[in-house]
């Protein structure tokens, strides 16, 4: 249903008798005031019949009445105020089935007394009051002037009150006020339900003072309404006012000479670096077209802004820019020196490649992997060669990447596209001939985006890389001048065609002496500092930096070292803070008040020999290891062989082979143990996963000691793989078992013979007071492990 109570509205005057039993059609916006002639309008089909009933069968007569609540199913049935207004139809403007307009006078007030119905439809018994009945008092002039002062007020501050008003104000004059007060009432932006109170309002007192309080709200509102666009036209006049003044400005300073646009200054700018840049002539080629594509483009389109971004990565690469190299091997030796303790090995075949580099002027092409356990100091190393060269560092983590866009970029169609990881270091270091360190290679992903692992094929490859393409910048980049190192903890999950281009330099991890010096020389410092403490508020002995090592931080690198030294140091500030402590000195007899107990002291679990006890050496990724291996004969079960610590399918096989191998070397009275026990093979720490085929040897001499009962020397520890035939074949890692074993102070160790030549290219302090036993044959380790 929709009522229209707005339009050409006209006061008329009709004089007749009304009839009391009345149609009254339900107003859902606002209430009709008498006196005043307006269009309706309603959309219901009960509503038109009613219409035309009261048109044919009640001499056009039909009264309206504002609804209280609204009938959403039916709205000719919603409940309606008990107050209305009686029209005179004088024209049916437009009419269909559902649907009618008519032109009606608003008559005058009616009171609902009761319900009827006739022929189907719904009638009210009405009672009329008539305004004419109440005298005009001075009082009810009064109202009346201060109604009219009101509405002058109202038409200063809205002129679209203007022309309704001065019609409303010529045509009554005071002698009818409620005629008056029900015009301006009807010409109100008031809701409905505000305006339904003065309908209802038949004394012409209480209607005044609603009407006067409905004006006070409705200036109110003009006012705030005016006061909101007079701060709105001041906010965009000034706002104009300095926009044509800085226009005008601008055009003055171009035609001056002194200023330029934004696009010529853009450009200007460009054209500048690119007279610093030594360009080839593809990316000269590019640069140009691109530049004569901006001149022709809009500033404020979109392809503006790709164009010129494009140009400013093009432009801020370091076409031709190199740094200048170190060419003085004994500062490059010197700096790696100074920047870290022991790896002389390292050292040297980094030295070796910077001598390569000196010769020929020129990367030799190789890309040095830098591979060792955590905390062993590859990144440090990395960027060390970085200063011994003179040259930009740059290091960024390929760790986890699984977007081959992250390494040769986005296509410029997609929005946000960005130019790789090389091409942003490039940009970054400004030169050509940086050292670029990416590191955790062994940890490199894959997903449905690509492969980043075949897209570094092409970037370390020294046959392809001067002729790199980034899909971003889309022309070629020389990147034969860079020096890439990369890190890894391992080399089984590196691809094999990308481990083929690069030199592998092992870190193997750090022995007790040289944890302690690199604590000494390095660690302590950094963390002093760090923590804000000077050398002489905090001591620790060199007994306590050994008991450190020993029993707080046994992994391969020294980073669990650092952070047992950042606890000191937390303690030292803390005691400082609380008991005013000025100097605290850490020994190794106050170490456990700093650092609790000691953390590892498995390893020495043994403090005498057993039959069937072996302690063997191995390799994890976390750096060298020494791991006890436990054979027990259970009697009275099945004879055959039980396995326990979570081992691997290589090392259950090298338990089998050891197994079959022992029994068939045993004589026949030790032979009866076999056929009379379980033998039960346990490698305790139990929630660690093991594998690896280098402790058959340390299995076979675990049950052969538990067959003749006979327990093995003590402080000898071995390594090895087992054949059936008893042959000792060769294993890896022998920098890493040996200082794994130094490290728990065992200097005895067997080593397969075919492994000498890396024993022996071992530094000599590493070597220093171990007794090594080289054997070809099982036979060969018995002697060695019974000898008196």
């Amino acid at each position: 249903m929709e009522n229209n109570t707005t339009g050409n509205a006209g006061i008329v005057l009709v004089s007749e008798v009304y009839p009391d039993n009345i149609v009254v059609l339900p107003l859902e916006n606002r209430p009709v005031f008498p006196g005043l002639a307006l269009p309706l309008s309603f959309v219901n089909r009960e509503i038109v019949k009613s219409v035309l009933y009261s048109i044919e069968k009640n001499n056009a007569f039909i009264g309206v009445s504002y609804i209280k609540t609204t009938n959403s199913t039916d709205f000719f049935k919603s409940e309606k105020h008990k107050t209305g207004t009686l029209l005179k139809i004088l024209k049916v403007i437009n009419k269909s089935d559902d649907n009618i307009q008519f032109f009606a006078q608003a008559i005058t007030r009616f009171y609902y007394r009761k319900e009827l119905t006739r022929q189907a439809i719904t009638h009210w018994q009405v009672e009329f009051e008539y305004d004419e009945k109440q005298p005009v008092s001075n009082e009810l002039k009064a109202y009346t002037l201060a109604i009219i002062n009101s509405v002058k007020q109202l038409i200063k501050l809205n002129p679209m009150f203007q022309e309704q008003m001065k019609l409303a104000l010529s045509q009554v004059g005071m002698e009818k006020p409620g005629l008056l007060m029900d015009l301006v009432a009807s010409f109100l932006t008031a809701d409905g339900d505000k305006l339904q109170p003065l309908v209802e309002a038949v004394d012409l007192f209480k209607r005044s003072d609603l009407l006067l309080k409905l004006l006070r709200e409705e200036i109110e509102l003009n006012e705030l309404q005016q006061h909101i666009e007079k701060q709105i036209e001041e906010k965009i006049s000034t706002q104009q006012r300095e926009f044509f003044l800085r226009e005008q400005l601008k055009i003055i300073k171009q035609e001056l000479g002194l200023e330029k646009d934004d696009k010529t200054s853009e450009i200007e700018v460009i054209e500048k670096k690119i007279k610093k840049l030594v360009l080839t002539d593809e990316v000269a080629k590019t640069i140009e077209e691109e530049l004569n594509k901006l001149r022709t483009l809009e500033n404020g389109s979109a392809e503006y802004q790709v164009s010129r971004t494009y140009l400013n990565w093009l432009t801020d690469l370091p076409w031709g820019v190199f740094s200048d190299d170190n060419y003085d091997l004994a500062k490059a030796r010197k700096i790696l020196d100074e920047q870290h303790y022991g790896l002389n090995d390292v050292k040297q075949r980094i030295l070796e490649f910077v001598s390569t580099i000196v010769k020929r002027r020129k990367v030799s092409g190789s890309i040095i992997c830098l591979v060792g356990p955590p905390g062993v100091g590859k990144t440090s190393i990395g960027k060390s060669i970085a200063d011994a060269l003179g040259r930009q560092f740059f290091r960024f983590s390929v760790g986890g990447m699984r977007d081959e866009a992250e390494i040769k970029g986005h296509r410029r169609t997609y929005i946000g596209a960005m130019p790789g990881k090389l091409i942003q270091c490039l940009k970054r270091t400004g030169v050509s001939n940086p050292v670029i360190m990416l590191d955790e290679i062994d940890k490199i992903g894959a997903s449905y985006q690509g492969d980043p692992a075949s897209a570094l094929l092409e970037v370390l490859d020294p046959e392809q890389n001067s002729d790199f393409l980034d899909h971003y910048i889309d022309v070629r980049f020389d990147l034969s001048n860079i020096l890439f190192v990369t890190t890894a903890n391992q080399l089984d999950t590196i691809p094999q065609p990308l481990l083929d281009r690069m030199e592998i330099i092992k870190l193997s991890g750090y022995i007790l002496k040289e944890k302690v010096e690199i604590a000494k020389r390095f660690l302590i410092p950094k963390q002093r500092k760090e923590h804000g403490l000077k050398a002489n508020e905090i001591q620790i002995t060199d007994t306590a930096l050994v008991q450190i090592v020993d029993g707080y931080s046994r992994e391969a690198g020294v980073r669990s070292l650092e952070n047992q030294i950042k606890k000191i140091m937390r303690m030292t500030t803390l005691l400082q803070a609380e008991n005013g402590n000025s100097r605290i000195n850490v020994s190794q007899n106050n170490l456990k008040d700093f650092l609790g107990h000691p953390i590892f002291t498995t390893e020495g679990l043994y403090k005498k020999s057993i039959p069937g006890v072996t302690l063997g050496l191995a390799w994890t990724a976390m750096g060298g290891a020494t791991l006890y291996i436990e054979a027990q004969g259970i009697k009275g079960r099945s004879p055959g062989l039980k396995q326990t610590g979570q081992l691997g399918s290589v090392m259950q096989e090298s338990a089998e082979i050891a197994y079959s191998y022992i029994q068939s070397i045993l004589p026949d009275d030790n032979f009866e143990f076999f056929k009379n026990h379980l033998v039960h093979l346990h490698v305790p720490a139990g929630a660690t996963p093991k594998d690896g085929p280098s402790a058959g040897v340390t299995m076979a001499l675990a049950i052969y000691s538990l067959a003749i009962n006979q327990p093995i020397k003590k402080g000898l520890a071995m390594t090895g793989e087992l054949t059936l035939t008893g042959k000792v074949l060769p294993i890896g890692g022998v920098r890493e078992k040996t200082i794994a074993a130094r490290r728990v102070k065992v200097f005895e160790l067997i080593f397969p013979d075919e492994n000498k030549k890396d024993f022996e290219e071992l530094p000599d302090f590493l070597k220093e007071g171990i007794t090594a036993h080289f054997v070809s044959y099982f036979d060969e380790v018995i002697k060695i492990a019974f000898a008196k």
